[in-house]
C-alpha cells in the first residue's frame, strides 16, 4: 500500500509528499479537509509527489472544488510531469491551470 502525506510549510502553504494513488487518495483527502478556509489564499506544492495515478488527478480536482466553495485562491506549484501528462491525457489539464 502506497503512503501520501500533507505537511503545513506557513500559513497557507502545504506540501504533498509520498505517492497519490487509489490506495493513499481518500486518507489524504480526509486529512486536507482543514487546509480550505474562506477567503485564504493556498499554495499546494506538488514537488514531494512521486508517483500518481488518476486517483491523484481527481484530488488535486476536488481540491479545487472545495477551494471554490470556500472562496479561497488555490494554486499548484512545482507539479511533476507525471501529473500534468495524466491531466492532459484526461482532458483536465485547462481545469486546473498548473
Amino acid at each position: 500500500m502506497s503512503q501520501a502525506s500533507l505537511q503545513t510549510l506557513a500559513a497557507g502553504q502545504v506540501a504533498v509528499r509520498g505517492e497519490l494513488t487509489f490506495y493513499s487518495v481518500p486518507e489524504l483527502l480526509r486529512d486536507s479537509k482543514e487546509v480550505f478556509t474562506r477567503g485564504q489564499s493556498i499554495v499546494i506544492d506538488l514537488a514531494g509527489v512521486t508517483r500518481s495515478d488518476s486517483a491523484g488527478i481527481a484530488l488535486v480536482l476536488e481540491w479545487l472544488r472545495s477551494a471554490r466553495r470556500q472562496r479561497a485562491e488555490l494554486r499548484f506549484v512545482n507539479v511533476p510531469e507525471q501529473m500534468q501528462a495524466l491531466a492532459r491525457v484526461g482532458g483536465v489539464d485547462a481545469l486546473l491551470a498548473w
